[in-house]
């Protein structure tokens, strides 16, 4: 208590605040920043939220229309933007409100929703970047493949590792509360109590500390593991020259989406850290707030690595976007063309004579359709009021 006593007074606040959690959430009336400021860091994380909101739910659209994206490695994607969407939808929407409000104007419950979300998704994706590296080691290094079960199970793991160290302060191991800001809720990271201490410190290890050297071994290991293959004269053949530039750009994608994560949340871990062991001298809720909303703005960041990374989400997308323009288009420079779609369709190509059947390839404005019949003799028009003739017709949609 002497030592808080003897703090600066924003950072004596914010301590006995965040160790007082029946407090913690009420109302403050004093501001730490100017109404200004308030402002700007509504407009900063109101914009996060909504790039992260629109990106994310882009990515999932894509992997829903196309097939091909369909893959274990882009399922782990997917997870990945999942868990951003949440933290996009329900951890950034309380902090969005408290900075227009100009301080926390939540319940306790709300900001141990707040803390909980934003522990559980922060750690579903940084385990997902790790499961994501040992996908590509086993792959490259080991040459074997992954399948969809094998994803799920991952995934499943990874949902039950996150909610096991995000559910601990919520049983009693350390607890959510204020962060210096007043703009949010995390992990106690002020508390001087001993059990609250070790769990910072597993806290720290088992979701940092570990993910990380394990993503740097696997990836060290694949591009060790490429650059020696390339090197390789009886392997110097197209298809494998292929593979291993396949593999070769699928490993940098993950590679920039870890230091993008790493870089986002770097700066809030070690000043969390710096606050758990007593440089609160030091962290002013100017300090503190930055880290905060860099952290959170890593949201928006992955759906746009990878388009920008992947050949596959590239063609996806643009594919998506102009089928739509086309179709939108045509829709206002040819108003006429409902009127045409009604109109009857005239057979223009008959296919070879034989025994084989025949193939009417009909056009309208809006298909391809090929009619297909077991008779030569028959026309077109009576073919939809006959019964006796077995037809097959195919419609074939213009991209």
């Amino acid at each position: 208590n002497q030592s808080i006593n003897q703090s600066p007074d924003h950072v004596r606040a914010g301590v006995k605040a965040a160790m007082n959690p029946t407090n913690s959430t009420e109302p403050q009336e004093e501001h730490l920043f100017s109404p200004n400021t308030y402002k700007l860091l509504a407009v900063i994380i109101g914009t996060i939220g909504i790039v992260g909101f629109c990106n994310n739910i882009l990515v999932l659209l894509l992997y829903y229309k196309f097939k091909r994206l369909r893959t274990p490695t882009n399922l782990l994607l997917v997870n990945i933007s999942v868990s951003d969407l949440l933290v996009s939808v329900f951890g950034l929407s309380f902090t969005f409100v408290s900075c227009t409000q100009g301080r926390w104007g939540w319940d306790s419950a709300a900001c141990v929703w707040d803390g909980f979300s934003h522990s559980l998704f922060g750690t579903v994706s940084i385990v997902t970047l790790t499961v994501l590296a040992y996908e590509r080691y086993i792959r490259v290094v080991n040459a074997k493949a992954t399948n969809f079960p094998w994803a799920w199970r991952a995934i499943t793991y990874t949902w039950f590792y996150s909610l096991a160290w995000s559910g601990a302060p919520l049983v009693g191991w350390n607890r959510y509360s204020l962060e210096l800001h007043r703009l949010g809720c995390a992990v106690n990271w002020i508390s001087r109590d001993p059990n609250d201490t070790l769990f910072v410190l597993f806290f720290f290890l088992g979701c940092l500390v570990v993910p990380v050297g394990v993503m740097a071994y696997c990836y060290g290991n694949v591009l060790y593991t490429i650059r020696m293959l390339r090197t390789v004269q009886d392997l110097q053949t197209v298809q494998v020259m292929k593979i291993l530039r396949y593999e070769r750009k699928v490993a940098k994608m993950c590679f920039l989406m870890i230091s993008t994560f790493l870089i986002c949340w770097m700066p809030y871990a070690v000043v969390s850290f710096m606050v758990a062991y007593g440089y609160t001298d030091v962290i002013t809720p100017a300090v503190a707030i930055a880290p905060s909303f860099i952290a959170k703005s890593s949201t928006a960041y992955n759906p746009i690595i990878y388009i920008f990374m992947s050949r596959k989400y590239r063609r996806c997308l643009s594919q998506l976007f102009c089928s739509h323009l086309m179709s939108l288009q045509w829709s206002i420079k040819d108003p006429s063309s409902k009127a045409r779609n009604d109109m009857p369709v005239k057979p223009i190509v008959l296919s070879q004579k034989g025994d084989r059947p025949k193939k009417r390839v009909t056009f309208s404005s809006s298909s391809i359709v090929f009619i297909i019949t077991s008779d030569d003799t028959q026309e077109l028009g009576s073919i939809a009021g006959s019964n006796a003739t077995q037809i097959s017709i195919v419609q074939v949609q213009p991209l």
